[in-house]
């Protein structure tokens, strides 16, 4: 029997619906993740057929993060990490959240255009409870689309954000209940490819420059950043404390 594909995708009429189905490890981002995104991405991307996409993890959680164990593997050609995060993408992008988006989870959330959720959803960075930050651009594009110091609280606590509240901020587009989430979301994408598609991507490219700007000088503090935690004692201690479920012992070493 061969074995399912962590990623899939379906079309419905003008808009592709891209799955990440890793349920038994809660949608964590490895390797085959990667692959499976980069794929569906590129496949929307080329297709004049496809007007807008719709980003799930499906209805129990949208993803935990990156893979502890196995990490999310090699960059992609077109796609950056995950496939996604560094991606120049010319359509529309909506992310729909049922339960949790957390670490890289909430990082490719934060790569979407539009947001839909379920009342269950949560939004987290927790890296730093295991040593780390987020480095999938988390810790900038956050404080781009949450207020600066909810942002920071979520950054330096690790604290989450449920649904309502990221709604009030304006982070969430639509807030449904649960069970909803997909069709709310596909029923935005078709709303957007009632438009004009070439109108759409211009408003698209020109409203994401002015949000997004050049992120060159970010990524690089955000890399050095990354790799001088990646060597130190905590990151170790808080990966080891994460894998015997404990609580870790910091040193700030």
């Amino acid at each position: 029997m061969s074995e399912q594909p962590v990623v899939t995708v379906e079309r419905k009429g003008r808009v592709t619906i891209v799955t990440i189905s890793r349920e038994a490890k809660r949608n964590a981002l490895d390797p085959s993740v990667t692959a499976g995104l980069d794929r569906a991405m590129n496949d929307f991307e080329d297709d004049p057929d496809q007007w807008c996409a719709v980003l799930t993890g499906g209805p129990r959680f949208f993803s935990a993060g990156a893979d502890l164990a196995a990490g999310p593997g090699e960059p992609t050609e077109r796609g950056g990490t995950v496939g996604l995060v560094h991606r120049r993408r010319t359509k529309p992008l909506v992310a729909a959240v049922e339960g949790f988006a957390l670490g890289g989870g909430l990082e490719l959330v934060l790569c979407c255009d539009l947001v839909v959720a379920g009342r269950s959803a949560r939004f987290g960075l927790p890296e730093v409870k295991r040593g780390l930050m987020p480095d999938f651009g988390g810790a900038f594009r956050v404080t781009r689309l949450l207020p600066p110091n909810v942002a920071r609280e979520m950054l330096l606590t690790a604290s989450d954000l449920d649904a309502e509240r990221a709604e009030r901020l304006g982070f969430v587009n639509r807030v449904v209940d649960d069970g909803r989430v997909l069709a709310a979301a596909v029923e935005l994408a078709e709303a957007i490819c009632e438009n004009a598609p070439l109108g759409v991507r211009g408003a698209l490219e020109v409203a994401n420059a002015a949000i997004a700007g050049d992120e060159a000088a970010l990524w690089r503090l955000s890399d050095e950043t990354h790799a001088l935690l990646i060597a130190s004692d905590d990151v170790r201690e808080g990966i080891t404390a994460f894998f015997e479920r404990r609580p870790p012992r910091w040193t700030g070493r």
